[in-house]
């Protein structure tokens, strides 16, 4: 309500600023005070390699030299020099009002200089609220790592922003500089990975600071499509024709993404290990140089390359359960049939949907689940460590696809929780997204067969993506059908019907296959049947069997099951 102010030079203060004495003392800290429990130090070179692999609780530098932690705090290590020689005051040179002190909060401080949250320890000025945490009130003047860039940074203490030359980012606080480079950067960027593995593609990448290209003259990143300033940082591929390239920010953004390759041999090494897991062994090869006759570790017997089949028959690939189409291996003493690209997936693979230490082996013994469509399948699947399962189908799509029923390309998107545009669901573990428009296909609907049988129209169904009538009905069902939704359809005939109505419960399920104990109640193994003569009684709920069942293996055992009572149904 009172304040004292000057006429002349309109200069204004409240009556408790105006209290305030001029030789103001601040409670100062002691280093020894800053952590509530006793530290412990530690210089056996043993343990410095252990804790090599954290950074430093106070600076967030990594820990190279002797270091002192805490027993009852979780990874609470610092460097003894920060332990040792951290001021309990300074003056900072981007902030001259005031010295600024040591101080600690259980909630930690929000940096004026970063803009960022940060724990542990801070400098600040009780008067005018400005804090500063320790990585940025005392960065090392010198930064020199020739793994991430050739030459050494050195700080350029001048506050203001700046766009860094290594990610493209607009920065505010204090910034690096390469004397010899001519770049300037953040931080953090000082210590960029120059070498990767990301898991979304199939060599490794690399970092550069201006990325130089005499093919094209705009290139979009491949995980979020938007433009890459060829001016600025980037990661691209160095392979002839590959013209990979992703920002900086979009390809570290995930750690579990991708996996930092220290030396360039490595990524040699990874292909080549790449390429000695081959589940084939050719024993003839055509006048065009392909395998014409090979063994396949999933069959017993030879398989025979042909290109298309000799009677217009519905056959479906073994491998990935979809209807077999062109250029395909046959086993001449019994039906079984793959697609040349299923024959020659490895046995262990990356896949861009993992990071890139968490290989997939290849399985060809059950039917499982799988986790990205939600389908079983008695076709290949990879197993992704222990925890997921992912069908041929799933394995063979990239995370950057052209999909008839868009006209746009699609890409992964881990965050992406629209509704899928195929079958109106709500898509909860990301999905593919469309740069352009507000279009997503889940795993479920991008890998639907193109066409399919049914016994209601005579011709092949075709996969359609668009319907122009206000009201639809199912020929199959005789239910609603969502216009705006994909659905089967025969020109010819005018049918129409619900994807789920036309293939069924199971449609990647072969007749015949056996399901181990592992997957029921049962003792013995069960196989499964789309149908079955008579209508013998169900073993669980006593009705008559005319839908999908298990049948026990075992000829002195007469246990037959419905799908659904075995809770095969999803």
């Amino acid at each position: 309500m009172f304040f004292y102010e000057c006429r002349s030079c309109w200069f204004s203060i409240d009556i408790k600023c105006a209290q305030l004495s001029s030789s103001f003392k601040f409670s100062q800290l002691s280093k020894h005070d800053i952590h509530q429990h006793p530290l412990t130090f530690i210089e056996s070179p043993m343990a410095i390699d252990v804790f090599k692999r954290f950074s430093c609780s106070w600076c967030h530098e990594p820990l190279t030299n002797f270091v002192s932690f805490c027993f009852e705090c979780p990874f609470f290590i610092l460097h003894k020099k920060c332990l040792d020689e951290l001021p309990t005051k300074i003056n900072h040179p981007s902030y001259h009002i005031h010295p600024i002190f040591l101080n600690r909060s259980n909630s930690g401080c929000f940096c004026n200089l970063c803009q960022k949250q940060h724990s542990g320890p801070f400098y600040g000025c009780p008067l005018c609220h400005f804090n500063i945490n320790i990585g940025c009130a005392l960065p090392m003047s010198i930064v020199e790592g020739k793994s991430r860039h050739q030459h050494p940074f050195t700080l350029f203490r001048r506050r203001g922003s700046f766009i860094c030359d290594a990610c493209g980012i607009e920065g505010n606080s204090i910034s690096y500089i390469c004397l010899k480079c001519y770049i300037e950067v953040h931080k953090k960027c000082t210590s960029l990975p120059r070498i990767i593995k990301f898991s979304r593609h199939d060599h490794c990448i690399f970092h550069k600071h201006f990325l130089q290209t005499q093919e094209l003259t705009k290139q979009d990143c491949k995980i979020c499509f938007n433009e890459v300033k060829l001016d600025r940082g980037s990661y691209s591929c160095r392979k002839p024709g590959c013209n990979y390239v992703v920002h900086v920010n979009c390809v570290l953004e995930d750690e579990k993404l991708y996996e930092v390759i220290e030396e360039e041999k490595q990524c040699e090494e990874l292909y080549e290990k790449s390429m000695q897991s081959s589940i084939i062994h050719v024993i003839e090869v055509n006048e065009t140089g392909e395998a014409a006759k090979i063994e396949h570790l999933s069959h017993q017997h030879c398989l025979v390359l042909a290109e298309k089949m000799e009677e217009e028959i519905d056959r479906k690939c073994d491998g990935c359960m979809l209807p077999i189409s062109n250029i395909f291996y046959y086993c001449s003493e019994c039906p079984f049939f793959l697609h040349k690209t299923c024959a020659e997936l490895p046995r262990i693979k990356q896949h861009w949907f993992r990071q890139t230490n968490a290989t997939l082996t290849l399985n060809f013994n059950s039917f499982p689940r799988c986790d990205f469509c939600h389908q079983y399948g008695s076709g290949f699947f990879y197993k992704i460590r222990e925890y997921w399962d992912m069908c041929l189908r799933c394995a063979k799509v990239a995370d950057i696809i052209e999909c008839e029923g868009h006209q746009h390309f699609l890409f992964f998107d881990f965050k992406c929780k629209e509704k899928c545009n195929g079958c109106g669901e709500r898509c909860l573990y990301g999905a593919f997204r469309c740069g352009k428009c507000k279009f997503a296909l889940d795993f479920g609907c991008l890998t639907l067969p193109h066409s399919a049988l049914h016994k209601i129209d005579e011709h092949k169904l075709k996969l359609t993506y668009h319907d122009d009538k206000e009201q639809s009905y199912c020929d199959i069902c005789e239910q609603y059908r969502d216009p705006s939704l994909w659905y089967y359809s025969c020109s010819i005939c005018d049918t129409s019907a619900h994807p789920k109505c036309v293939l069924g419960n199971f449609p990647f399920l072969k007749d015949g296959v056996t399901a181990s104990s592992y997957y029921h109640n049962h003792h013995h193994n069960l196989k499964f049947f789309r149908k079955v003569e008579g209508f013998p009684e169900c073993s669980c709920c006593g009705k008559f069997c005319q839908e999908e069942i298990f049948k026990c293996k075992e000829s002195t055992c007469d246990y037959i099951v419905h799908c659904k009572c075995q809770h095969f149904y999803h």
